[in-house]
């Protein structure tokens, strides 16, 4: 697996490209947004590990340009601990956040969980009705893409998720925990703001008018279902 480190700081990048190498992982490291994207532009890059505070171009807005090509797994690095900017580097298409100072040993298995599911996973799912249409919505687990109308959708790797997850399960109401453990693979661990964020950046892409949804229904007090008519509810 081929895996991508963006940070300003030189002691960290080696740190994580060494740590990284040791577990068998090919790395490229850059020192800021614009290099880790021209290797993005040249390299099969499997995860990227972005600090959010980078120079020339910051891990935001890296992250922005990478969800409109790719929806390869993206865990941001940063010495703030706002809230706010986990819920915009979740809202951006983030799948994992960790704060500095870290332990070396807890990203890389949390390196190894983000490319298990989003390889092992989607592998998986492939193998069995490749395709899946509802409503206005086509859904290719083979090549992991969506489609709305004909026209592909530009989701990131935890909205795919969220989307297939849904679509094999139409009319069913999932709780935001259901689908925390469905799609973040946790079992003990619930973020319920992580599940809201994601949940309106898909409505944003799948719905005509995202504030009268058509297909990404809300049950309030118990969470969301796709159901689709044609009308808004």
């Amino acid at each position: 697996m081929r895996i991508l480190i963006a940070d300003d700081e030189v002691d960290i990048r080696n740190l994580i490209k060494t740590s990284l190498e040791e577990s068998g992982y090919t790395v490229f490291a850059a020192q800021n947004g614009r290099e880790a994207w021209e290797i993005i532009s040249k390299q099969q890059v499997d995860l990227a590990i972005l600090d959010v505070m980078m120079p020339v171009m910051d891990g935001f807005s890296l992250l922005r340009r990478i969800r409109e090509h790719s929806v390869m797994p993206v865990i941001l690095l940063t010495a703030r601990t706002d809230d706010v900017d986990k819920v915009l580097g979740l809202g951006l298409g983030a799948d994992d956040y960790i704060s500095k100072p870290f332990s070396v040993a807890e990203l890389i298995a949390r390196v190894g969980a983000q490319l298990r599911r989003s390889t092992e996973y989607l592998a998986q799912q492939g193998r069995v009705d490749v395709s899946l249409t509802y409503g206005r919505l086509a859904l290719d687990k083979e090549a992991c893409c969506a489609f709305k109308d004909g026209v592909p959708l530009e989701l990131g790797a935890k909205e795919y998720r969220l989307l297939l997850h849904f679509m094999e399960n139409p009319e069913r109401v999932f709780t935001k925990r259901q689908l925390y453990q469905a799609v973040w693979d946790e079992e003990l661990y619930f973020d319920d703001n992580t599940v809201m964020v994601h949940i309106s950046r898909l409505r944003s892409k799948i719905e005509d008018d995202p504030h009268r949804p058509l297909y990404l229904k809300t049950i309030r007090g118990i969470g969301y279902k796709l159901h689709y008519t044609g009308e808004t509810l």
